[in-house]
Parts: structure tokens; sequence; C-alpha cells
């Protein structure tokens, strides 16, 4: 059994999770501390076990948000944080840094910001291409071996690479967009990890809230919105994609779910060993999300849903091309 899936047992986990990011980062504005830590405390009391945050996200702001939102609570979470890709605050830019020192380092920060003595899933956030990813994992390796992390994780990984740090360490999660919307994982990674024992967990699961229908124009986003820089929510391809969402919304009110919930379902009924991590700002959001922990879809309507927004039908790549360059993910071709 994978690290992940241990503790998720121990700490009676939901399947779904909660993406801390969207709170500090990514989506514009960082929330107030104040109503941030209400959300977390408010995910916490609704049932949200497994908590994923970043040395990124905020230049580090959310890893202090966690830990003070989740202080006296350390030993009934899955707490999960990444590493090798951090705000540089001279140069005021995300730098990808995969060397062994740079990973203790940053561990060893991560700790003291969330405020406990290990982290129960450490993902390598990107690879370094500088960094030959046996180097980056071992390093990792050894801090499961001083008792500083629980399980090693990696994130926007391919099969090849994922089996080469197996071969290694072993990798307990490997953390990969994975929506309705957005397929690549089913490419080469799915089989992957399942032969290898390894956890998929989804980020991004209701599409950046695509799938959610929060979005119906990305102008009306905050200017430091990641989004506005993405090809499918560009002026070209979102009123096409819009389009596709339609079948999906009008299958969500035939079941009487809303479209977050439907997208959430859709995802957990492609194996026990998916975890969707969905992030939001809202406690509302929260809460419609984690009711989708015991929505079951039958066969029928997954095969419905299984010819919805194929990677052929959405209009423009996951990321821009200097994006792109950034993960090591496989790719279907953009449909731009």
């Amino acid at each position: 059994m994978s690290t992940l899936f241990r503790r998720l047992k121990e700490v009676t986990s939901p399947t779904i999770g909660l993406g801390c990011m969207n709170l500090s980062h990514g989506y514009g504005s960082q929330v107030p501390v104040a109503e941030a830590v209400r959300a977390l405390d408010e995910a916490f009391d609704m049932g949200y076990r497994h908590f994923d945050t970043a040395t990124l996200y905020g230049a580090t702001a959310n890893e202090k948000l966690v830990g003070q939102a989740l202080a006296g609570k350390r030993d009934q979470l899955m707490l999960a944080s990444k590493c090798g890709m951090a705000i540089d605050p001279e140069l005021g830019k995300r730098v990808i840094d995969g060397r062994p020192e740079t990973l203790k380092a940053q561990c060893e920060a991560s700790l003291g910001r969330l405020g406990s003595d290990h982290v129960d899933l450490y993902y390598l956030h990107r690879m370094d291409p500088r960094v030959p990813i046996e180097e980056s994992v071992g390093a990792l390796g050894r801090l499961v071996d001083e008792g500083k992390i629980r399980g090693i994780g990696l994130s926007e990984v391919s099969a090849a690479t994922l089996r080469r740090a197996v071969a290694e360490r072993p990798i307990a999660a490997v953390q990969s967009e994975y929506s309705l919307w957005t397929r690549n994982p089913e490419i080469a990674l799915i089989a992957a990890c399942r032969e290898l024992g390894t956890a998929l967990v989804a980020f991004s699961p209701l599409g950046r809230g695509f799938l959610a229908g929060a979005i119906k124009d990305p102008e009306s986003l905050e200017e430091n919105d990641m989004r506005r820089g993405l090809p499918r929510f560009s002026a070209e391809n979102y009123p096409h994609n819009l389009r596709l969402l339609e079948r999906f919304t009008t299958v969500a009110s035939e079941l009487a779910v809303t479209p977050g919930q439907l997208a959430l379902a859709w995802l957990k009924a492609q194996g026990d060993d998916v975890i969707p991590i969905p992030g939001t700002r809202s406690i509302v959001h929260m809460r419609e999300n984690l009711a989708a922990e015991t929505l079951v879809l039958d066969s029928a309507t997954v095969a419905r849903l299984n010819a919805m927004m194929t990677p052929d039908q959405v209009a423009g790549g996951r990321y821009s091309e200097a994006q792109q360059a950034d993960v090591d993910t496989e790719q279907f071709p953009a449909n731009d």
C-alpha cells in the first residue's frame, strides 16, 4: 500500500482532498489571512483531512497559512507540500531547482512554516532538467530516512520519468492535472502508476473552474489571474469551449447535482487510486465539492461523459508553449 493511501486511511480521510493554492496564489489577489484561516477551519470541520500546499504558493504564504489554520490538528491530517520550485525574492520570479541541497533546505523551511516535524507527502514540484531525476529523488529519500517526510511524490512528470524515479525510491503519488477536459494522464501515466503502485493525485479536477460553470468570460478574471495566460481561456478558444460545456451541464441538471460535483464524480469513477484535490476560495464550494464523495455514476453516464470534451474537441493547449517547457508530462496535440 502506498504511503499516501496508508495515511489517508489512518486519518479516515474522504477520497476528495483540498488544494489550498487558490487562497494565496494563481487566481488573483490573495485571500485576507483571517478569511483564509476561517475557510481552512471550516474545511476541517466539514470533513476534509487531505490538505495540499507548496513552497511556491504565495511565495511561502500558503504554507504559513496552512500551518496557522491547522495548528493543533496535525495528527488528524494528511499534509502534503512541494519543493523544487519557489519564488526567488531577488529575481521576483519562480525558479526551478532540483539540486539535493536545495530540496533539503526547502523542506526544513517548509516544516518551520507548517509547524510540524514532518510532512506526510512531499512532492518534487517540477523536475529540474539540469538535475537527473535520480539525484532529486535520492535527496527526498534521505529526507524520508531522517523522518522529515513520510512519502515521496512527483508533480507534472511523464510515465518514463516516474519509472526512473521508482528505480531510486518508492514513489507514493504523482500529481497531475486531470479532469474531463484534461485527460493527459490517460496517455501513459495512469497505466504506469497502476503498474508501480503509485497513486494519481488529480489537481485542477474542475478544469480550473471551467467545469463548475464559474467562468462565463475570462475577461472578468483579475488581471493577475493565471488563467488569462492559458490557451484554453483565450478570446479565440474560450467561446468554443463554452459550447462544449453545455452538454455537460445538461447531464448535471438531469442528475440534480452541480456541474462541479459531476466533474468530481467522473474522476472518482476512473478508479480508487485517482484522488481529486479541488481548490476553492469559497466555503460554500468546499462543502459542495465534498458532497461529491457519495455521488456514484452508473456506467452509462460515465460512458456518456467520456464522449464529451475529448482531446480532439477541446480548443487550445493545457499550457502555453513556455509553460509546457517547464513540465515533463505527455501531451495531446493542441487544437488551436
